[in-house]
C-alpha cells in the first residue's frame, strides 16, 4: 500500500456552519421567489389580466396578490404557490441526482461515461464508418448495433452500451460459471457481422449449441469435431498440410503438436527440438507431394525408410532432405529417441476417426480458409483438453483461418470488411497457438478480431511462459476481467493499475469553544485486491487502451429480448447432441438404424 498523504487539514467552527446554513436558506428562497415571479406572470398572461411585472422576487415570494390583482385567489394558489413548488421539488431532486452521480464517480476514481467517450455509441459508430467501406456511405443512425462493434457491456443497467471497435484486439480473463460465455462469447457471435471461428471444450448448454441455429441462418456451418465433444456427424474434411509445402509452414504446423503436448517451459529442449524439426521435415515431405498426412505416421513408425528423405529431394528441399538423413542415420539410440517423441506428439492421428477429419475425402466438401476470411460462414472447432486430446488439429485450423485471413485482407486493401472474429474460448487447453502474443499486434488492423478467453492469469503463463503472456497482455487494447480471480498476486497487480484516488477523511472535536470539524485528505486505492476479487457475477473490469479503468455490467445472452428464439434452439441442440452420444452408445449410427 502506498503510504498515506495527508494535506493540510481545514477546520470548521459552528459559527462558519451557521453562516453557510443561512446563505443556504437566502439562495432557495431566491430561487423560489424567481419561480413565483416567472409563474405567476405566466399565469397572468394566461387570464390576459395584465402586463408582464418587472422582476421582483421578494414581491412574487411575500405578495403576490400586490403584483397581480386581477388574479383569483385560486390562480394566485396554483400559479405562484404550487406550479412554482413542484418545479422546485423536481429541479432539487434532479440536482441532488447528478450531484451524487458526479460524487460517486470521483469518489471511487472509476472511469465515468464522459471517459468512456471512445467506446460509447456516437464515436464508436464513427470509428466503424471509417474502418469499414462497406459503413462509410451509412448514415449514423442507419448502422446497426452489431456493425458498430463488438458489444462488452454497460455502464449499469439500461445505461449506454460499451463497445470495443473493429480493430481491437482483446483478451478475457474471467473464472468459470462468471459469464465468460453467456455474457462475452454468445452475444459476439450471434451480432458478428462476418465470418466466426469459434474454440471450445464443451458444446452441451455452451457457445456452440446458443449459437449454431442462428449463425446458420446467416451462412455455412462448417463444424471440426474429430473427438466427437458434440458427437457431430464428418460433415467436412480441412486439409491441415495445405500451409506445409514450404519450410515455414511445415515448422508452424509442427509446433502446433509440439505445444499441444508440453508447456513452453519444456518445449526448447533437445528431444522437444529435434522431434520438431522431425514432424516438420516429414510434414514437408508430404505436401510438397500431395501425400496425406497418413503418411506421416507411416514414416515415423519406420525411421529407416527412404521416401521422406527422396521426396523432399524430388521437390527441391536438398536442405531439409539431409538433415534428415542426418537425423535417421545418427546413433540408433538417439534416432529412436527422438521418433519416439515425434510420434508422442502426432499420437492423437493414430486414431483413424480423428485422422478421418483432416484426411482428403472425395465425397466431402472441403473446408477452405482463404474462402471462408470472404464469407459470413461460421467455423465450430471442438476438442477435448488434456493428454492425447486434438487440441494440436484445432491449434492448426485456428492459426489457419486467422492467417489467412490477414493474407486476404492484404489483397483487398488492408482490411477485412466485415471483419472476422475469432473467439478462441479454452485458448491455453484447446488452442495453443506458440506465437498468439506476437499475432496480436497485428491482426485488428487487419479486421481479424481475435477474443482469447483465459480462466486465470496464471493459465496463460503456463501456456506462453511467463514473457510471452506479459506480451499477449500488453498488446491487448481491450482486457476485460471477470469474477473469480483468485491469484493474489495477479489481484494487487490489477489493483495497482486501476490506481489511486484521494479519499476525504472528516473528524470532529470537541472544546471549551465549542465543536470544530477537521476535514484532510489521504490517498487509498480505487480496488484493493479484496474488492477485485470479490468482483460479483455479472460485473467486469474494463482495462481499454487510453481510458480509465471502467466497471461494466456484463449483456448476457439469456436477458436480451433475442432469448425467446435462442433459448428454444439451444435447447434443441442439446437434446440433438444427446440424442447422437445415445445412438452410439447402443450401438447405431446417426440415423437410428443398427450398426
Amino acid at each position: 500500500m502506498p503510504a498515506p498523504r495527508t494535506s493540510a487539514p481545514s477546520t470548521t467552527t459552528g459559527s462558519d456552519a451557521l453562516l453557510y446554513l443561512l446563505f443556504g436558506v437566502l439562495g432557495i428562497a431566491l430561487a423560489f421567489g424567481s419561480l413565483a415571479w416567472l409563474t405567476g406572470n405566466v399565469s397572468n398572461s394566461l387570464f390576459d389580466t395584465g402586463s408582464w411585472t418587472p422582476f421582483t422576487a421578494t414581491d412574487a415570494l411575500l405578495h403576490p396578490e400586490a403584483l397581480w390583482p386581477h388574479l383569483s385567489p385560486t390562480a394566485l394558489l396554483v400559479g405562484v404557490r404550487i406550479v412554482p413548488g413542484l418545479l422546485s421539488v423536481g429541479l432539487t431532486i434532479a440536482g441532488l441526482v447528478l450531484w451524487m452521480r458526479l460524487r460517486s464517480d470521483a469518489r471511487n476514481g472509476l472511469a465515468c461515461k464522459a471517459d468512456l467517450a471512445p467506446l460509447l455509441d456516437k464515436q464508436i459508430t464513427s470509428k466503424a464508418r471509417s474502418l469499414r467501406p462497406s459503413l462509410a456511405d451509412l448514415k449514423p443512425g442507419k448502422i446497426a448495433p452489431a456493425d458498430r462493434g463488438i458489444l462488452i457491456g454497460s455502464l449499469s443497467p439500461g445505461q449506454a452500451e460499451v463497445r470495443a471497435s473493429w480493430e481491437d484486439v482483446i483478451v478475457a480473463i474471467m473464472a468459470p460459471r462468471s459469464g465468460k460465455t453467456s455474457g462475452l462469447a454468445i452475444p459476439a457471435i450471434l451480432a458478428a457481422p462476418g465470418p466466426v471461428l469459434l474454440t471450445s471444450n464443451k458444446a452441451a448448454n455452451d457457445a456452440f449449441t446458443a449459437t449454431v441455429d442462428a449463425r446458420g441462418e446467416v451462412g455455412t456451418i462448417w463444424t471440426l469435431d474429430p473427438q466427437q465433444i458434440a458427437h457431430h456427424p464428418r460433415e467436412m474434411w480441412w486439409d491441415i498440410l495445405a500451409d506445409a509445402r514450404d519450410l515455414t509452414g511445415a515448422k508452424r504446423l509442427a509446433g502446433h503438436f509440439v505445444a499441444a503436448s508440453v508447456d513452453e517451459s519444456n518445449g526448447s529442449d533437445f528431444w522437444s527440438t529435434a522431434a520438431s524439426n522431425t514432424l516438420a521435415a516429414l510434414f514437408l515431405a508430404a505436401a510438397s507431394h500431395r501425400r496425406p498426412i497418413t503418411d506421416v505416421l507411416a514414416w515415423l513408425a519406420s525411421p529407416a525408410d527412404r521416401t521422406p528423405v527422396d521426396l523432399l529431394t524430388d521437390a527441391g528441399h536438398e536442405t531439409v532432405a539431409t538433415q534428415l538423413q542426418g537425423t535417421v542415420s545418427g546413433s540408433t539410440e538417439t534416432r529412436d529417441g527422438i521418433y519416439e517423441t515425434a510420434r508422442q506428439y502426432a499420437s492423437c492421428l493414430l486414431d483413424p476417426d480423428i485422422a478421418a477429419w483432416v484426411t482428403p475425402s472425395k465425397h466431402l466438401p472441403e473446408f477452405r480458409p482463404f474462402a471462408f476470411a470472404t464469407s459470413h460462414d461460421t467455423l465450430f472447432l471442438l476438442s477435448k483438453d488434456g493428454g492425447g486430446s486434438a487440441s494440436a488439429i484445432i491449434a492448426a485450423a485456428a492459426d489457419a483461418v486467422m492467417r489467412a485471413a490477414v493474407v486476404v485482407a492484404e489483397r483487398s486493401g488492408g482490411r477485412l470488411d466485415p471483419p472476422a472474429l475469432c473467439v478462441l474460448d479454452e485458448a491455453a487447453n484447446v488452442c495453443k497457438i506458440s506465437d498468439l502474443p506476437d499475432l496480436y499486434s497485428h491482426l485488428g488492423s487487419r479486421g481479424v478480431i481475435p477474443v482469447t478467453i483465459l480462466q486465470s492469469y496464471r493459465q496463460g503463463q503456463r501456456c506462453w511462459g511467463e514473457a510471452g503472456m506479459d506480451a499477449l497482455w500488453s498488446a491487448a487494447t481491450v482486457k476485460i476481467i471477470g469474477s473469480g480471480i483468485d491469484d493474489a498476486d495477479f489481484a494487487d497487480r490489477l489493483s495497482r493499475q486501476v490506481g489511486d484516488h484521494d479519499v476525504q477523511t472528516t473528524s470532529v472535536s470537541t472544546s471549551d469553544d465549542g465543536k470544530s470539524t477537521s476535514v484532510s485528505m489521504r490517498t487509498e486505492r480505487i480496488l484493493p485486491p479484496d474488492a477485485i476479487r470479490a468482483l460479483p457475477k455479472g460485473k467486469a473490469l474494463l482495462l481499454a487502451t487510453g481510458i480509465r479503468v471502467a466497471m461494466l455490467d456484463l449483456r448476457p445472452w439469456y436477458k436480451e429480448p433475442s432469448a425467446k428464439v435462442i433459448g428454444p434452439a439451444s435447447a434443441r441442440a442439446t437434446k440433438a447432441i444427446t440424442e447422437r452420444a445415445i445412438a452410439k452408445t447402443l450401438g447405431r449410427d446417426d440415423f437410428g438404424l443398427s450398426a
